[in-house]
């Protein structure tokens, strides 16, 4: 309240006059109004809440900040093998609340604010709001945000990406077929290796399977692979890129459940203050593919596993998707032996100890005693005021203040998003004639110049060389070194075989849809150790094709898939030498049985060039 007079009484006296009594029972009423906002929630933008967090979360009547739900899509996204087109609820979701961001922000000319969103509650039945983000932009790519998007059965959602910032166009594909990622077939080169997934690439007419690979990891950089993103109109091819490990990402907020009759009121704003300690948040972090989000904190339970919840460590051992997040932790952890197990076990007791989990809502854990040996054993202070957090000192994010001018200059930005919210549904509901699509519909191939906003990253090359992203990454042509590397590399071992999932989560079906286009004898009817062949300069032209849909792809090579032979079967003789005077009935199956030996000629011209010679010897 004594802000709030000083603030007026600043602003009489830069007019030259005094406050009379109506203007200081005006001030103190005000300032009564401000006592009783939550910490960074407050009606009006002039209205300052108690950045102490004086006032509980679960004293204001109608809103209630949560330390459990989902993380922004613009900070953390999921990557699905298989994805299935968006959630569909039958409420339609509030107008966008005016947002201003917080007065501190992290250091950084790469840093902007990300406006928040309304994402669904399924507990509650009811929405809830994303809070906004400070996020530190991957280099290269451009924010296209998601958006509810209205049906016959309500409404559906649709998922945001990080684009190339240098595409000016949006190419629609057909559904790709189901994934035959497996995990590596080799071991890891070294310790320092990660693998990263195979997917399918389309080239003009069709798609084709680029298979995975390992690639050294980095410890600054964390690579987002190649993946797709349903929307109505298509799905949307996402290259791989490089991003920044959980902790340089920014600041995370906590989200916000609000009453309708609280951010329906006129002139009504709301300030994030309350920031997630990115670390403890990693240690509670799922994944709910379903919903296309990560989430934090106490989903705990066969309950929440029965319904689409994973743990990042039983998500990694699946073959639904790929956790970033968890691979780059794992890489970072490679040569620390016990990590695995301490994991596990930290996971395993907030299974079964309800104690040890974090609490569901500020405002219960403002309530605990932090200095307490229960809150530091079980890292339960999770979240903090973010003038707190900006005292840390010696932390992987450091911040600076914001001033009022530039708070305000990003409001608007909240305007910026939901215009291109709007556009994107527009178009994403149209088919490629331009008639709209049909509930279920999925439209043909076509491209489309989607709005960009001005949340766009810098290119690489405006880095400094210190703080560049490293090079696309590559398959390894290091040598492999054995079975203990893979295990350390932040990868699964050799043969497809993931890390087994936690205790408690066994009983889980990660992702049955995968186990009908998964059928492991295939890949051991093949050359029995195809990625061995990975010594070669072009490894990715020596991966069979497993995939037995209709469609007749090809291998696709490094770094992109070529066009696939309409005629598989056949293959071209070995130039320049000529055909042997005995032809063979088949020339795959002779590849497939050559064990791996002599990589250096078979590098050189065909695969069967070893053969043919032998052949010429036995004549």
């Amino acid at each position: 309240m004594m802000k709030t007079l000083e603030l007026h009484s600043s602003r009489e006296r830069s007019n030259g006059t005094r406050l009379s009594p109506k203007g200081v029972l005006a001030a103190v009423f005000v300032g009564l109004i401000g006592f009783t906002c939550d910490t960074g929630i407050c009606l009006g933008q002039d209205t300052a809440a108690d950045a102490t967090g004086a006032v509980a979360a679960g004293d204001v009547k109608g809103v209630q900040v949560l330390t459990r739900g989902p993380v922004h899509e613009a900070f953390a996204q999921t990557v699905t093998f298989n994805p299935e087109p968006g959630v569909v609820v039958a409420k339609a979701p509030p107008e966008a609340i005016e947002e201003i961001p917080p007065s501190e922000r992290p250091e950084g000319n790469n840093v902007t604010w990300i406006p928040g969103y309304w994402a669904w509650d399924d507990e509650r039945n009811d929405f809830l709001w994303v809070s906004g983000v400070w996020r530190a932009l991957p280099p290269g790519r451009s924010w296209t945000p998601g958006y509810w998007g209205k049906i016959t059965d309500g409404y559906q959602w649709t998922s945001g990406y990080w684009a190339d910032a240098k595409a000016e166009e949006t190419t629609y594909l057909p559904e790709p077929p189901k994934t035959v990622e497996e995990g590596p077939s080799t071991e890891a080169p070294s310790r320092d290796h990660r693998w990263t997934p195979g997917n399918w690439a389309w080239n003009q007419d069709r798609y084709a399977w680029s298979p995975g690979y390992w690639a050294r990891g980095r410890a600054n950089w964390d690579w987002m692979p190649s993946h797709y993103v349903w929307s109505p109109r298509g799905y949307v091819y996402v290259d791989g890129y490089w991003d920044y490990p959980m902790d340089r990402r920014g600041t995370l907020f906590a989200p916000v459940y609000f009453d309708s009759g609280v951010y329906g009121q006129a002139g009504y704003s709301y300030t994030p203050t309350i920031a997630l300690d990115l670390a403890i948040l990693a240690e509670n972090l799922f994944l709910r593919p379903r919903y296309d989000h990560y989430y934090f904190g106490d989903y705990y339970g066969s309950n929440y596993s029965q319904g689409g919840y994973y743990s990042a460590y039983a998500y990694q051992s699946n073959r639904g998707g790929y956790d970033p997040i968890f691979a780059q932790q794992r890489w970072s952890h490679r040569n620390d032996q016990g990590w695995d197990q301490r994991y596990a076990a930290g996971y395993q007791n907030r299974l079964t100890n309800e104690s040890a989990r974090p609490p569901r809502t500020w405002a219960a854990m403002r309530g605990l005693d932090a200095t307490s040996a229960v809150a530091k054993q079980n890292h339960l202070m999770m979240a903090a005021p973010i003038d707190q957090m900006a005292k840390r000192k010696g932390g992987a994010v450091q911040y600076q203040a914001v001033s009022k001018t530039d708070r305000q200059t990003l409001a608007k930005r909240g305007q910026e998003v939901q215009q291109s919210r709007d556009q994107r549904r527009t178009l994403e509901a149209k088919v490629a004639g331009g008639t709209a699509a049909k509930p279920g519909e999925t439209a043909a191939i076509s491209r489309e110049k989607l709005p960009r906003t001005s949340i766009v990253g810098k290119p690489a090359s405006q880095f400094a060389k210190s703080q560049a992203p490293p090079p696309v990454p590559r398959a390894s042509t290091a040598p492999v070194k054995g079975q203990a590397g893979a295990a350390a590399a932040g990868g699964q071992p050799k043969g497809g075989r993931a890390i087994n999932p936690l205790p408690g989560e066994k009983t889980v079906n990660p992702a049955p849809r995968d186990k009908t286009v998964n059928p492991a004898p295939r890949d051991k009817t093949v050359n029995p150790a195809p990625r061995e062949k990975s010594v070669n300069p072009a490894p990715r032209e020596k991966a069979v094709n497993p995939q037995p849909q209709p469609r007749k792809v090809v291998v696709a090579p490094a770094p992109r898939p070529v066009k696939p032979q309409p005629q598989p079967q056949p293959r071209a003789a070995p130039a320049p030498r000529p055909q042997p005077s005995q032809p063979q009935p088949s020339a795959k199956p002779q590849r497939n049985v050559q064990p791996a030996a002599q990589p250096g000629k078979a590098a050189k011209g065909d695969p069967n060039a070893a053969d043919d010679e032998k052949r010429k010897k036995g004549h």
